[in-house]
């Protein structure tokens, strides 16, 4: 994008310095304005009114759409449509933002207005600008944008309406809507963009997955063991899996009939769980290869948490470190490996004792690797099903477990197992 070009038409339309126009421009495309958005918003700053209408892009397919087009009009159906608010500059804006398609594909969009379309709409949008979301295309609906409805019904292969099972659940996702029952509900304080704030997060869950969960404006209708239906909520990535969030605009209904949860998590190849990019809950079995470093006694920052090395905290410098105990194990089961994170009191069972035995232990041998020397040679090389909640990122696929046990079957058959699932 040349924004020069941008300001020196701008400048040039509205008789004022083009390096103020550019310092204008270049300030509200750092926050992710869409260009056309933001030329209007500096006409308007400098007196420019509007700037009259600009021509209507040629209608493209949505499957022709692309980044290096300023603006497109697209014949669609409107899939979903969720609402929040963001903070842009200091003031709260309402935006719409879901999905778009017709016969050639979906593109995602965000309205800076309220267009009054609704999921199921057929519409005829022009002058939708484009911007890159996530690596993809994304429309932008703004003072420059025409809607209205189109002359014909845009019949699509999709799904209208935002209902889906956790399972098919992905970060970005806005507009979407859930059945689900309250497994847990925990009311926390945090420092919030307006100061303190209450939230309540979780984990809900439905007959074919669990996820966590945060409602940024507490209701009391989510407690433990609520059924509910939980309209107009987005998702996005916490700690590498999918979180469904609940803002002033979704609404939540108690359910008349229970809400069936699946009690076992889905069991994967380690390749095939690392493919998805992150799950919550999910159980793999693999052979413990080693023991990483960091791992059995070991100390944390009294601030954040954080694990302390020769005394220093990434985040606080130098601190007096709590004591804790923690396992990190590469397991692997012929297709992949993972690193799996055992917290204090899995590696208490896996160690054989507690935390003060470990810093007994230590003391006696005057070396803190005992601790881990021991729980390698009690673990390594053999068999373990874990169950936890995997992130994966630039740093390879950690699996954050909330059971460890020895397995009873061979993780190589459970590989080809779950592999040959999967071909069917």
């Amino acid at each position: 994008m040349d924004v020069n070009s941008h300001a020196e038409e701008l400048a040039s339309d509205l008789g004022v310095d083009k390096e103020e126009v550019k310092a204008d421009l270049q300030n509200l495309l750092e926050y992710s304005v869409p260009i056309d958005e933001a030329k209007q918003s500096v006409r308007r700053k400098h007196g420019g009114g509007d700037g009259g209408s600009a021509p209507t892009p040629d209608a493209v397919d949505v499957d022709e759409i692309t980044t290096d087009h300023d603006g497109v009009t697209v014949t669609v159906r409107v899939l979903t449509q969720g609402t929040r608010t963001i903070r842009y500059q200091g003031d709260d804006l309402t935006i719409r933002e879901g999905e778009l398609a017709d016969e050639t594909g979906v593109v995602s969009y965000t309205a800076w207005q309220d267009f009054g379309f609704e999921p199921g709409d057929s519409l005829t949008i022009g002058n939708a600008g484009v911007r890159e979301w996530d690596g993809e295309p994304e429309l932008n609906l703004n003072d420059s944008t025409t809607v209205a409805i189109a002359e014909e019904s845009v019949e699509v292969d999709r799904e209208v309406g935002g209902d889906r099972s956790l399972v098919d659940i992905r970060a970005g996702d806005r507009g979407r809507n859930v059945e689900v029952r309250v497994l847990e509900a925990d009311e926390k304080t945090i420092s919030g963009r307006d100061g303190e704030t209450e939230i309540v997060e979780g984990v809900v869950g439905d007959e074919t997955a669990k996820l966590p969960f945060t409602d940024w404006q507490p209701r009391s209708e989510i407690e433990v063991g609520a059924d509910l239906r939980i309209e107009d909520v987005y998702v996005r990535e916490f700690r590498g899996v999918p979180s469904i969030n609940l803002t002033e605009f979704s609404t939540v209904t108690p359910l008349p009939d229970p809400v069936s949860v699946a009690t076992d998590a889905p069991r994967l190849s380690v390749s095939d769980a690392v493919d998805s990019g992150g799950m919550f809950d999910v159980e793999v079995v693999g052979n413990v290869l080693e023991i990483r470093d960091g791992s059995g006694l070991i100390e944390r920052c009294p601030e954040c948490g954080r694990v302390v090395q020769n005394g220093q905290c990434r985040s606080h410098g130098a601190v007096d470190g709590d004591d804790d105990l923690r396992v990190k194990a590469i397991l692997d089961d012929g297709t992949d490996t993972v690193t799996v994170v055992l917290d204090d009191e899995l590696t208490a069972e896996v160690y054989g004792g507690g935390l003060d035995d470990a810093l007994s232990a230590a003391q006696d041998a005057m070396d803190k690797s005992v601790v881990s020397d021991a729980i390698a040679d009690s673990v390594v090389g053999l068999a373990y099903r874990v169950r936890g909640n995997l992130s994966v990122d630039e740093y390879g696929a950690t699996l954050d477990a909330t059971e460890f046990t020895v397995a009873d079957d061979d993780p190589a058959d459970a590989a080809r197992a779950a592999l040959a699932e999967v071909g069917e």
